[in-house]
């Protein structure tokens, strides 16, 4: 049904009335809503406000309303902290750019941020503020705000800007002024920021921060008693980091002012930064001590400073060295000294430190480098210095207390701004004696010729001549030998030389080995009765009685041996054999026999016991008591089956037997000689004897038989065989060596096993031997070695294992000295034997055999100082191998009183290095300076003590002498990599150390 149409109208404006009341109604509550959330924002209560914002926001239809509502939802967002944060506030900017609340929402975010700290943060909104819209109160509060973020944000050119804009506000004035100084003092305009700081000078918010300020800027500007002033006065005030850095500030003060005294308390206040000093720190506190005379205390600052290279440093260390040197600590001023010598910042300190560096390697010595070498440098790079003539004179005396005479040597042949020919003269001759020491004699001639090429110090000529002649008679150049004797005995300076009393005992010996006897028992005669020399008298009784012996003057020669025999100990062994045979030759057989039987009860252990038992064999012949002769032969094979005689005693055997007419008992003999020591001149006697007992028995069969099993004989060539031996053997007797030896050659080649191949072997070896062909002389010594003990036996292993040794082929050298030692007869072949099988176990490792003949050398009461020390240097070293450091210290100081060179070298050394291990570093560091002192010249003992004392020192608690040696040893003496290796190690702990405290210290590299 259709209403009326005024209803119809009625209605629709019924339902117009009704749809306005509902809108003014959501309105309201919208508003309300908005109203409550802005109520809740105000009280700060943004988590609750956030939520209702949002609601409104949902439901409003209001643009504007909706804009705020994403304002505040933001605002909230950032004062929550919640992530996005900033996000929300830039989608409030993008979305609604016609917002009044555009421009706040810059600066209320970057205010919010800003006094929140967080300064990076509000910078960014900051940047973003429109200034045309903000009021004064706004504008002044921005202008501040983003003035001081700026500061914060270390932008100081762009935040004075604003802060100046400000500086007459008065709200933000003084705050702007303040920060405006700050500005100015960081960026060191100190007049600036005096005026800025004066004019808030009395706020109490800035007072106690412009007081720090106000000092540090009066010392930076050099007003010194003002900062001294304004530090004190805040001194009490302030803080514990404040007041360590005004500590500083009034201690620097002091110290510019010269005022060390008072300086001191503040310096020693400072904590450093983050806890450390730093090199310049150290240096004024030392420098502080040191004008006031406490060189203690300075060198404990000053010692601190390491890894320095600056002037600071270089001051230090020269003021380090002077320090030491007050307190008579001489290495370690040497080491200061030189430290400061080698930098480049003050020239002045530069050249006097090494002056003193110079004249310190000069007195205690250098084990860097020569102490020639540092005086030369210094004339050279100073030619015109005041002290040219002082360090001209200590020059030519330290070529000789360095005992570095090789480097010196090297220097005055090839500088050629320093010519001293006396100087030259004593190094020279002081090089020749080091070598000669080493058994180098020929390079040892070489420099006594040098020394007597410059004859400017009449002692020095005299003593050259006298040690060249003793490399002559070493060289076996005997002649030369005599000649030099005789020129040195001529000498006026020579009777004032210690060589001088044992003229006549070298003369004698000279003319014996010339064989001109006479001379030889004048020289020798006088010498027994006018020396002290108990030893050498002792000899020269012996070389008497041998003379005589050899000149048929038996009655003088056995008074000679029994002068010698009345002095005991060594050689009495010899002096008694050489009697009991004496009286053969005048008819004193019975004597001489009831000597021999004396000399075999008292010397059973020696080495002549065998030539005893031989010569008492003899004798019993000779008288015809062949039974008593036969027992003393049998002796000698029993007892000493190796001796030389055992083939001669046998053959001596065969005879008796076959004079005797007792041919079986002859023949068994003749064959055991001639089986036992083939191609020997007693196995051809033995065969030749043979044949004729064969053919009175009638037995040629048996004997060409027995002869066939023999291949040294071949007896329808036997002529032939002598007479080309014979040929090469004259040769040989005439000292026509190349004669000689292709006659030798040619003989071997036809007849290689022929009657005299043994010989001819040994003397071709030895031709080989003393021409220098020593590898082609090795077969011919082995071919002697493969037969029975013979007369050239000994002589063979002695000259084998020398070229053996020579090599270093140990492996080899061992089985034949081994040999030597226990076939030998003469007792210096004995000790050769035993003293190179100690070398040789040692080089091959093993340790206890070296020790173990060690052992045996030092038995032997007749050996030379030298092969002693040789012995004791094996135990050492062996011992160090093994670990047993208290055997090898032992050993160590035995060798130290008695070494030379560089066996004194490493004694000391190792003196130094048990006495650090004992904790005894001073001592250790005398030993060390000792070293540096008297044998720098052994390099490698000299760097391995440098790095004894560097951890003396550390121990002793001077970090920068430890520090400085180790670097220089890293960077100097890389041919020892092993030492560098450990300095290296030593100096890194060192280092990672001292960096706790020092701040300038360099853990990263060297």
């Amino acid at each position: 049904m259709k209403l009326p149409k005024i209803l119809v109208i009625l209605s629709f404006g019924l339902l117009l009335h009704t749809a306005s009341a509902q809108q003014t109604a959501v309105f309201t509550n919208q508003y309300v809503a908005y109203e409550q959330a802005l109520s809740l924002y105000d009280n700060n209560q943004f988590a609750a406000a956030q939520q209702q914002f949002e609601k409104v926001k949902l439901t409003t239809e209001d643009g504007t309303v909706e804009a705020n509502c994403s304002y505040y939802i933001a605002n909230c967002a950032v004062r929550l902290n919640q992530q996005g944060a900033d996000d929300l506030m830039q989608d409030f900017v993008d979305r609604y750019p016609t917002s009044t609340k555009r421009n706040s929402a810059f600066s209320d975010v970057a205010n919010y941020y800003f006094e929140n700290g967080q300064y990076s943060r509000a910078r960014k909104w900051y940047d973003q503020v429109n200034q045309s819209n903000l009021s004064n109160s706004e504008k002044e509060k921005f202008n501040f705000n983003y003035g001081y973020t700026l500061f914060q944000n270390k932008r100081f050119d762009d935040a004075k800007s604003y802060m100046n804009k400000v500086r007459d506000s008065k709200e933000y004035g003084a705050q702007a002024k303040y920060y405006l100084g700050f500005m100015a003092y960081e960026g060191d305009d100190y007049q600036e920021a005096d005026e800025l700081f004066e004019e808030v000078k009395g706020n109490d918010r800035y007072e106690k921060n412009l007081s720090y300020f106000q000092a540090d800027m009066n010392f930076k500007l050099g007003k010194f008693e003002k900062a001294v002033a304004e530090g004190k006065a805040q001194l009490a005030k302030s803080n514990p980091k404040e007041k360590s850095q005004l500590n500083k500030i009034i201690g620097e003060s002091y110290f510019n002012l010269g005022n060390y005294a008072e300086a001191v308390p503040y310096l020693k206040e400072y904590r450093g930064t983050r806890g450390k000093w730093n090199n310049t720190d150290y240096y004024q506190l030392g420098y502080a001590y040191y004008k006031q005379g406490e060189f203690d205390n300075a060198i404990s600052e000053f010692n601190k400073i390491v890894d320095g290279k600056n002037a600071v440093a270089q001051n230090a260390y020269y003021h380090l060295a002077e320090s030491y040197l007050k307190l008579d600590q001489k290495q370690q001023a040497l080491n200061a000294f030189k430290n400061a010598s080698e930098m480049e910042f003050d020239n002045a300190i530069k050249k006097d430190a090494l002056l003193n560096y110079a004249k310190l390697s000069y007195e205690i010595g250098n084990s860097y480098e020569s102490t020639p070498k540092v005086l030369t440098r210094y004339l050279e790079t100073y030619p015109d210095t005041a002290e040219k003539t002082e360090l001209q004179n200590l020059l030519i005396d330290s070529y000789i207390t360095s005992k570095n005479y090789a480097e010196a040597m090297e220097l005055l042949e090839s500088s050629r701004d320093f010519d001293n020919k006396v100087a030259y003269q004593k190094v020279a001759f002081y090089r020749g004696i080091e070598l000669y020491n080493e058994d180098n004699y020929t390079e040892a001639k070489t420099y006594f010729e040098k020394s007597l090429s410059e004859p400017r110090d009449a002692s020095f000529t005299a003593r050259a001549t006298y040690w060249n002649a003793e490399t002559d008679y070493n060289l076996n150049n005997f002649q030369d030998a005599l000649i030099g004797y005789k020129e040195f005995q001529g000498m006026s300076a020579a009777s004032q030389t210690e060589a001088y009393k044992n003229l006549d005992y070298n003369l004698g010996y000279a003319y014996f080995k010339q064989k001109d006897y006479e001379q030889a028992i004048s020289y020798f005669k006088k010498y027994s009765e006018t020396s002290s020399d108990t030893s050498r008298k002792k000899d020269a009784f012996l070389r008497l009685g041998d003379t005589y012996f050899v000149t048929s003057k038996y009655w003088p020669a056995m008074e000679s041996y029994n002068d010698a025999i009345a002095l005991g100990g060594k050689s009495a062994d010899y002096a008694a054999f050489q009697k009991a045979i004496s009286y053969g030759f005048v008819n004193k057989n019975d004597r001489k026999i009831e000597d021999l039987t004396s000399f075999l009860n008292q010397f059973s252990r020696s080495t002549y016991r065998d030539d005893a038992l031989y010569e008492l064999g003899n004798t019993y012949v000779a008288i015809g008591n062949t039974q008593e002769g036969i027992k003393a032969y049998n002796r000698l094979i029993r007892d000493v089956p190796k001796s030389s005689y055992v083939s001669k005693a046998l053959l001596k055997q065969g005879l008796i037997y076959y004079n005797s007419d007792r041919g079986n008992e002859a023949l068994e003999k003749f064959k055991k000689v001639a089986a036992d020591f083939p191609g020997t001149a007693q196995a051809d006697q033995a065969v030749k004897t043979a044949r004729l007992i064969y053919v009175d028995l009638g037995r040629t069969s048996e004997y060409a038989n027995w002869v066939k099993t023999l291949d040294f004989v071949n007896v329808t060539d036997a002529d032939l065989d002598n007479t080309t031996y014979e040929a090469a053997e004259q040769q040989y007797r005439q000292e026509n060596a190349n004669a000689a030896l292709r006659g030798f050659e040619n003989y071997l080649e036809e007849f290689p096993n022929g009657l005299h191949a043994l010989q001819s072997h040994f003397y071709l070896a030895q031709l080989q031997f003393k021409d220098n062909k020593k590898e082609e002389s090795i077969s011919h010594y082995k071919f002697v070695l493969t037969k029975e003990r013979n007369e050239f036996t000994e002589q063979s292993l002695a000259q084998l294992s020398q070229i053996y040794l020579e090599k270093s082929n140990y492996k080899d050298a061992i089985p034949v000295l081994k040999r030597l030692e226990t076939e030998a007869d003469f007792p210096q072949n004995i000790v050769f034997a035993q003293s190179n099988l100690m070398k040789s176990y040692y080089q091959q490792d093993n340790y206890e055999q070296a020790v173990s003949y060690a052992e045996n050398v030092l038995a032997n009461s007749s050996i030379d100082t030298k092969v002693k020390n040789d012995a004791h240097i094996i135990i050492a070293r062996s011992a160090m191998k093994t670990g047993d450091e208290a055997k090898a210290k032992t050993a160590y100081a035995t060798v130290q009183k008695t070494a030379t060179g560089k066996l004194a070298a490493e004694a000391l050394y190792y003196d130094a290095y048990f006495k650090n291990k004992a904790g005894n570093y001073k001592a250790s560091n005398e030993s060390v300076q000792t070293l540096a002192k008297e044998y720098s010249g052994y390099k490698e003992y000299s760097v391995k003590s440098l790095l004894v004392m560097a951890k003396n020192f550390y121990a002793l608690e001077d970090a920068y002498q430890a520090t400085y040696i180790l670097e220089n040893i890293i960077n100097n003496f890389t041919d020892y990599p092993t030492v560098v290796d450990e300095a290296k190690a030593e100096l890194i702990k060192i280092k990672t150390e001292e960096a706790k405290t020092n701040a300038d210290v360099n853990t990263n590299g060297n």
